[in-house]
């Protein structure tokens, strides 16, 4: 399988660039903030969404001093959205490590989330840029549009496919779009190159959660999370949705019953059990999305960009973690 660092190779000397700016952005005297974010950094994982900033950027005109800013901003945005869903969802993990929450405590995640937040203001003044300022603060919106409703369809089994993917182009999808958009933005993009990479982001952003929420029923050691999670914050999601709608009556009584209780070992078992048996984690609708994603970049000329967009398509909708 493609590797990220063979995606990213495109854009390697600005990847280095945009690194720089993150650390030096998340420097502080405050000791007890200066160790927070230190593990923060310590588990920034892949980040994929700056790098799709750079690509698009990249892509259209070229990488600017507003590119790297914008790449920063939305890394950062995203980062404190994490430790704010942590704290909602009373997670005690992130990528292999404690959250912020467990590890320091709820009020400590929610400032620190604050803070970051302030620190994407700042930037995003910085960069001057209204058509940048306002896909950041739209995405914004969204996220947590996003989050309200999957707060408000939790432990609601009869979810439709039509809601769930209400929910992941709200928390997910306009997050992978607002980068690769505002990427195109900082660049000087025509609105032609804009719509296209928006397009891409957003099919793209679809793809990563369908294969996120398929990942939950599998047994892969590299997560990084317990598996099964969604199940148990009484989140349904497309491979549920899917085999309820194939199973018998009395079958999907029973499942509905079972998520009703306090979900043990067992119960979790027998839910993706039920799961795999009628194909829920099948990839049908997510290759529909990644087409429409490669239709995208059919608006630019084929370069060593747009393969390396293609390369991280094929990542998002093949990864094991």
């Amino acid at each position: 399988m493609t590797s990220i660092d063979e995606i990213r190779r495109p854009v390697a000397e600005e990847f280095q660039l945009f690194q720089r700016a993150f650390e030096e952005v998340l420097k502080t005297d405050n000791a007890l903030l200066s160790d927070v974010l230190s593990l923060i950094l310590a588990r920034r994982g892949k980040q994929l969404r700056p790098l799709l900033v750079l690509l698009s950027a990249k892509l259209c005109h070229g990488v600017t001093d507003k590119t790297i800013d914008t790449a920063v901003a939305l890394e950062l945005l995203h980062t404190a959205t994490l430790i704010h869903d942590d704290v909602v969802d009373g997670s005690n993990m992130r990528r292999g490590l404690p959250s912020v929450n467990a590890h320091w405590n709820n009020k400590i995640a929610v400032l620190v989330g604050d803070y970051m937040l302030s620190k994407v203001v700042k930037l995003l003044a910085e960069v001057r840029n209204v058509k940048i300022l306002s896909i950041v603060s739209e995405m914004g919106r969204a996220l947590s549009d996003g989050e309200l409703l999957q707060l408000h369809s939790r432990d609601d089994m009869w979810i439709s496919e039509k809601d769930y993917f209400r929910i992941i182009e709200h928390k997910t999808a306009r997050l992978f779009a607002a980068c690769t958009e505002a990427g195109s933005v900082s660049s000087g993009a025509s609105v032609r190159q804009q719509t296209a990479l928006s397009c891409f982001g957003e099919e793209l952003g679809i793809c990563f959660q369908m294969q996120d929420d398929i990942l939950d029923y599998s047994d892969s050691e590299e997560l990084g999370k317990p598996t099964m999670g969604d199940i148990r914050d009484g989140k349904v999601t497309l491979p549920l949705i899917i085999a309820l709608q194939r199973a018998s009556k009395s079958e999907t009584a029973r499942i509905i019953q079972l998520t009703q209780k306090n979900i043990d070992f067992a119960i979790e078992n027998e839910i993706k059990s039920f799961v795999l048996r009628y194909d829920g984690i099948r990839q049908q609708r997510m290759r529909e999305h990644q087409q429409i994603a490669l239709g995208a970049l059919e608006a630019f000329h084929p370069n060593n960009i747009t393969d390396a967009l293609g390369m991280l398509l094929t990542y998002a909708t093949n990864r094991v973690c």
